[in-house]
């Protein structure tokens, strides 16, 4: 969580060391930066080593290699402190602190040189005298316990050993490993800051041996000298290790659904400027009894090459795999999106499943978007005339009878268009005849959802309080948007949600505050990410034919400074668009440079911009009138990306709660993956507000890419079904079961 928490990167990370410096009782990060020859800068290796190499190499001499290196630059830096605020962020302290000197520094060492309860720091230098700093954090009034260890036999010093110190329902732990950062050694002692604790309710040493001595009410401010002789009986695994508190609300249980299996396709091959692929959004699932039987039953898409999967549930609450053969008849699609509903108005459950992919040109078959009618007993069959061909990477479907004749319409949101990451697809609004022939009046009834941007879902949900429900759509790129349906036209609401362009992945919807209207719940790319953007500060996806070649590339730039600068590094922007090489930049100067200032105001007046200007993950609380006040969910749900909700009472205090899961591993290796979610349970609280379960005790816990959390019955119980991308899918058991949904 290094982006979230603003320690990401440094320059040259040497000696790393994490210790409490102004004893507030969190451990504080200290970085030596900084090499004395920068052996990767990109203008030297560009225009002067690569040369002397190719000659060395064709000669054989290797004499040059010394002068090379003396070649090298040389910039001392500054090293780095980064102060921990308490709440998993930190405050970048170096010159505050004092440490402003510009150094080539490596090795660093803490330990309490003075005895006055804080650790002083001793840095080593290349080419310079080593530096030591004296640590004035006693004047902050605040307390310290002093522990030292003496271990037995050839283990002097108890190395290896862990000690636990309790206090104010709080517990720190440090394990006695000196050697630390860059060849270095730290002091034996170990100084715990308890900022302005004056009492200490236990201490526990565990030694190697896993025996343990424990000490009730160890004065503070003082250096205790702990023996091996104390020791007494051994220790359980970790006394540092919270029990089940009894209230977890769900258990994972096994399955028999199929694994899904994700296609090699790489995106970057063919859109080398885009930062994520858009290739891998399954796999869908959807549930509903297809065969009359009383009991839920589930689709399970698949990726291209493997077909979906129809399971049917017995009595004995086992699923057993259905008729899948019209299934398999489009083995090269990629199912993107599946729901049932009435497509042809015979009262059974039809499916609806969306292709696509990034990987096939547009409005090719293996695109195409199809509905299989339920024949009964839940055998399924292709319906060849059901829809028009659209082409686009398909995401979400939403029946909906939108002229009141009874028959079941459909809404298609579209993620992107094949090659043309950031372009905004086509969406669909389709119209019923009431045989499962649908027909694309979009243009005519809703034009201003013909290209509403890179849509990633939609539900209908009433949120105006006139007893109609309003189409609501969330995407890439865009900012949430609610339309109304007035005579027959879908209208679109002005609503402060415009001031919120995200990466917005999944949509739900629930009286959060208690206040009788339907609020949002919306799940974002997180802020563990290389970039954020603010509405004064945003990031821009810049969509242009930069270079006349007709062939429009795709630049993101992130604000620094008030200025719009490229992320892609110099090679990579000047092998897509060539005309750049004119300007003979070096890598130094092109750091400097802003999209504005490499391409100018004619070309860039010609892009198509879009914003990405709020990140997090968020309730949205209805006002009324299309206003709502956004409040971010809890800080741990920022640390990845929500790609599924699911909106349930899970601890049957008549509240309902939010399941949350998501991930994204599909990022150019740069910019890392999105990979710190486990899942998440949020308890409401009332008014709008959630507090977050441990997954330890939740019982909710769940690894990979999750693409969707999808509730069903089974023996009259509530599980969810959580479909994870390259994965089997997770089922889970609902604890405390309500009645179902």
């Amino acid at each position: 969580i290094a982006y979230f928490s603003g320690v990401a990167a440094s320059d040259w990370s040497w000696g790393a060391l994490m210790f409490d410096a102004d004893n507030d009782g969190f451990r504080d990060i200290y970085i030596c930066n900084g090499i004395y020859q920068d052996v990767i800068d990109q203008d030297f290796i560009n225009f002067f080593a690569d040369e002397v190499v190719q000659k060395m190499v064709l000669t054989g001499q290797k004499e040059e290699m010394k002068s090379v290196i003396d070649k090298m630059p040389s910039h001392p830096l500054a090293n780095k402190a980064f102060r921990n605020r308490g709440n998993l962020t930190f405050e970048d302290m170096g010159s505050k602190w004092g440490f402003d000197k510009l150094t080539w520094s490596n090795g660093a060492a803490y330990g309490d040189l003075d005895n006055d309860g804080d650790l002083d720091l001793v840095v080593n230098n290349v080419n310079q005298e080593a530096l030591l700093y004296r640590n004035t954090a006693e004047t902050l009034g605040r307390h310290h316990l002093t522990v030292a260890l003496t271990g037995t036999g050839a283990n002097t010093f108890a190395i290896g050993s862990k000690v636990f110190v309790y206090y104010d329902g709080q517990a720190q732990n440090t394990q006695l490993v000196p050697s630390r950062g860059f060849q270095s050694s730290v002091d034996y002692k170990m100084v715990f800051g308890l900022g302005k604790t004056t009492a200490v309710d236990s201490l526990v040493v565990i030694w190697p041996d896993r025996r343990k001595t424990v000490m009730s009410n160890p004065p503070v401010d003082t250096l205790l000298t702990i023996a091996y002789a104390t020791a007494g009986s051994f220790a359980n695994n970790s006394p540092y290790q919270f029990s089940n508190t009894g209230k977890a609300v769900m258990e994972k249980v096994p399955n028999t659904f199929q694994s899904h299996r994700e296609d090699p396709f790489i995106d970057f091959y063919q859109e080398a400027l885009v930062m994520r692929m858009v290739s891998r959004e399954g796999p869908p699932a959807a549930v509903a009894d297809v065969n009359g039987d009383g009991l839920d039953d589930v689709f399970l898409g698949g990726a291209s090459g493997q077909s979906g999967q129809l399971y049917l549930q017995k009595n004995s609450g086992a699923f057993a795999p259905g008729d899948s053969s019209s299934f398999t008849q489009e083995l090269g699609f990629e199912d993107t999106a599946a729901r049932f509903f009435d497509a042809d108005g015979d009262g059974d459950a039809d499916l609806f499943v969306g292709s696509g992919g990034n990987n096939n040109p547009m409005a090719s078959r293996p695109m195409q978007d199809r509905i299989y009618l339920n024949e009964g007993k839940g055998k399924f069959s292709l319906h060849p005339r059901a829809l028009t061909i659209n082409g686009f990477n398909t995401s979400v479907a939403v029946p909906l009878d939108f002229n009141g004749d009874g028959h079941m319409d459909l809404f298609v949101g579209s993620r992107s268009i094949p090659s043309q990451y950031g372009v905004p697809p086509g969406c669909f609004l389709y119209q019923n005849d009431g045989t499962g022939i649908f027909s694309n009046v979009t243009k005519a009834i809703a034009p201003e959802l013909e290209r509403p941007g890179m849509v990633t879902g939609a539900m209908m949900v009433n949120l105006l309080g006139d007893e109609r429900e309003e189409l609501v759509i969330i995407g890439e790129w865009m900012s949430p948007q609610i339309f109304n349906i007035e005579n027959g036209q879908f209208k679109k609401i002005e609503s402060n949600l415009a001031d919120y362009a995200g990466w917005w992945y999944a949509l739900a919807a629930d009286d959060v505050d208690g206040d009788g209207d339907e609020d949002l719940i919306l799940g974002n790319r997180g802020e563990n990410f290389y970039f954020t953007g603010t509405k004064d500060q945003p990031a821009k996806l810049w969509i242009c034919d930069f270079d006349n070649t007709n062939s429009p590339k795709k630049i993101i730039t992130r604000r620094v400074d008030g200025r719009d600068m490229p992320l892609p590094m110099k090679k990579e922007l000047t092998e897509q668009i060539a005309s750049l090489n004119t300007q003979n930049l070096t890598y130094a100067e092109y750091a400097k440079k802003s999209i504005q200032d490499l391409f100018g105001a004619g070309v860039l007046k010609k892009a198509l911009v879009l914003n990405g200007t709020y990140f997090k993950s968020a309730v949205a609380l209805n006002d009324g009138g299309g206003q709502f006040t956004v409040v971010p969910l809890p800080d741990e749900v920022q640390f990845s990306s929500v790609g599924a909700i699911y909106c349930t009472d899970l601890n049957a205090d008549g509240k309902n709660d939010l399941l949350l899961a998501g991930n994204d591993s599909g990022f150019l290796p740069q910019y890392s993956k999105l990979d710190a979610s486990f899942g998440h349970t949020l308890l409401n609280s009332g008014g709008g507000h959630y507090e977050r379960m441990e997954n330890r005790d939740s019982g909710f816990f769940i690894r990979g890419e999750v693409r969707g959390l999808t509730p069903l019955t089974i023996k009259g119980k509530k599980y969810v079904l959580a479909s994870v991308n390259n994965q089997k899918p997770a089922l889970f058991k609902l604890l405390h079961n309500s009645p179902p949904d």
